[in-house]
């Protein structure tokens, strides 16, 4: 969550928008996700050409001497942020709405990939030189100080607080899981150099850049000096899907962004037909919508027959099971009601996870995560794809504190349960004795203050020979 000055810039940069009449968010989000992603071209080519040169790799630069665009061959170094942002307006203006804008949108060689199809569509839509001017200028300022705050998720914060000034929060709340979750939730599931990773509500594509972060972190030797790991990488590791273009485009280009070349992101309702995958990943992370209801003739009638709902998040947790492998591992958000819920839905759903397939965790976060968002108390589910069973353990975490304060200001505190958490699930089998006074707790103990949670616990998630549902 970022606050003061930070906050300020960005509250500045909406208003230099308003101010050219430029008003809906959703326009106003995509034009700066452009405007950042041409920004980060630039550093992250500077980045990748240090990389090669110290790895002594072969780099060619998008900003080669010349580039064609059009008809039109220009010198590729007019197109770096850190050149034209030093030019007169009119002249500023003219570059990126000449050459810059359509030399992104042409940047992927693969016609096919998501960026080359969500890009086809974009349009550059600031008015005025004054106004380009103007906001060349914030960005500045906000990259500025997002470089002086130095924190691993200030960028993520950034996009984070500009998603929040979309209106439709209920339609859109999938978009803006916190990105410390994101992370505690990638280094529990500490993917390998060959998962092929899915998160079938992806957005703007957070848990999959977290993943490939990750990864880029832990295991960069591995596999970026290895050819086929690269490959896989580059081109096959990272599926995600959603129902906005302009979510899709701006993931996309995030990922893009953060040197992933070709991601599979696809406009699909993951929900609907439109979805045939099945037994496809290893991996999935995600934070599925949680309002509303379906039609139950949209609805794959495959998901159906695991739990005939309407509700999405029962929904989803039947789709995972479909499209992971066995073997196949999901960490997810849900919100309480999957847990303690009393409707045959519910119950079907729990019993399948418990029944058939191994549930290993279940963490309960705080109502306040989500703030200034939303109040919805929510948990994460660890669970891998068997079909035959083998929940004999699960690991229950209440989370009391993730680092902010849990009022709608979410300022940082000192307490902070993720290290915890992550340290923890890593070193399960040294939980099985751990007291019933922690907040920690294996099998059918119970969370530090939380008896009635307890109890339907016991119920619905432990006993799975004497399930009473």
């Amino acid at each position: 969550m970022i606050t003061g000055e930070l906050k300020n810039k960005i509250d500045s940069l909406w208003d230099i928008f308003a101010s050219g009449g430029l008003v809906n968010p959703l326009e106003v989000i995509e034009q700066i996700t452009y405007l950042m992603f041409i920004h980060d071209l630039d550093d992250s080519d500077n980045t990748r050409a240090k990389e090669s040169a110290i790895l002594g790799l072969p780099y060619q630069s998008i900003f080669s001497d010349e580039v064609k665009i059009g008809e039109r061959t220009i010198g590729g170094s007019q197109l770096k942020w850190s050149v034209f942002h030093d030019f007169p307006a009119d002249r500023m203006y003219s570059i990126i709405q000449e050459w810059v804008f359509p030399f992104i949108k042409t940047l992927h060689s693969d016609k096919n990939s998501a960026y080359s199809k969500y890009m086809d569509d974009a349009i550059f839509k600031l008015p005025t030189p004054l106004v380009v001017s103007k906001v060349v200028d914030s960005l500045d300022e906000i990259y500025k100080r997002m470089n002086e705050i130095q924190t691993a998720d200030v960028r993520g914060d950034v996009y984070e607080y500009l998603l929040s000034k979309i209106a439709q929060s209920g339609r859109n709340g999938q978009f803006r899981t916190p990105r410390h979750i994101i992370r505690m939730m990638v280094e529990m599931m500490d993917p390998s150099s060959d998962e092929v990773i899915c998160d079938p509500a992806c957005g703007t594509s957070g848990f999959l850049v977290a993943a490939g972060e990750y990864l880029k972190e832990k295991k960069k030797e591995e596999i970026f000096f290895d050819k086929q790991k690269k490959e896989h990488y580059m081109n096959h590791m990272f599926h995600g899907y959603d129902m906005d273009r302009t979510m899709l485009r701006i993931g996309a280009m995030n990922m893009m962004t953060h040197g992933i070349d070709n991601p599979f992101i696809e406009y699909r309702d993951s929900l609907s037909d439109q979805n045939p995958d099945k037994d496809k990943y290893s991996l999935v992370l995600a934070n599925p919508p949680f309002k509303g209801s379906l039609d139950a003739e949209s609805v794959s009638g495959d998901l159906l027959k695991v739990c005939k709902t309407k509700k999405t998040e029962l929904l989803f947790l039947a789709l995972f099971l479909r499209m992971l492998k066995i073997g196949g591992r999901c960490a997810c958000i849900v919100p309480d009601g999957v847990l303690f819920g009393s409707s045959k839905a519910h119950k079907d759903i729990r019993r399948e996870l418990v029944e058939n397939q191994r549930l290993e965790a279940v963490i309960s976060m705080p109502s306040g995560v989500f703030k200034p968002y939303a109040g919805v108390s929510t948990a994460i589910l660890v669970f891998t794809k068997t079909e035959h069973g083998g929940t004999d353990h699960v690991w229950f975490y209440d989370m009391t504190a993730d680092g902010f304060s849990l009022d709608d200001k979410r300022t940082p505190i000192a307490e902070n349960d993720i290290p915890d958490i992550i340290e923890r699930f890593k070193n399960l089998d040294k939980e099985t004795e751990r007291k019933q006074k922690e907040n920690v707790q294996i099998n059918h103990l119970s969370f530090r203050n939380r008896i009635s949670l307890t109890t339907a616990m016991i119920l619905v998630l432990i006993n799975t020979k004497r399930l009473s549902m």
